[in-house]
């Protein structure tokens, strides 16, 4: 699993300048062994109304393009628009 959470780590930074730009950012809280991830985020990002969209289209595409190995992710304290 320590390769699979650098593999997401590394997808994980080629979005987070932008989310470190808004004050916020994101950790990976869990892998879990049906190849979900499972994401926290902090800073703003935790309340932004826009996390929702930054997961979906930022988040989550960069890990399941980047890592083919999971197939899920989920965000503990996502913000709904």
């Amino acid at each position: 699993m320590h390769e699979l959470l650098i593999k997401v780590e590394e997808a994980l930074n080629n979005v987070r300048p932008y989310l470190i730009a808004d004050g916020g950012n994101v950790v990976v809280t869990e892998i879990k062994e049906d190849m979900t991830v499972v994401l926290e985020f902090t800073g703003s990002c935790g309340s932004c109304p826009m996390s929702s969209m930054t997961f979906k289209a930022g988040l989550e595409e960069a890990i399941l393009k980047n890592v083919p190995e999971i197939k899920k992710v989920e965000a503990l304290n996502l913000t709904l628009a």
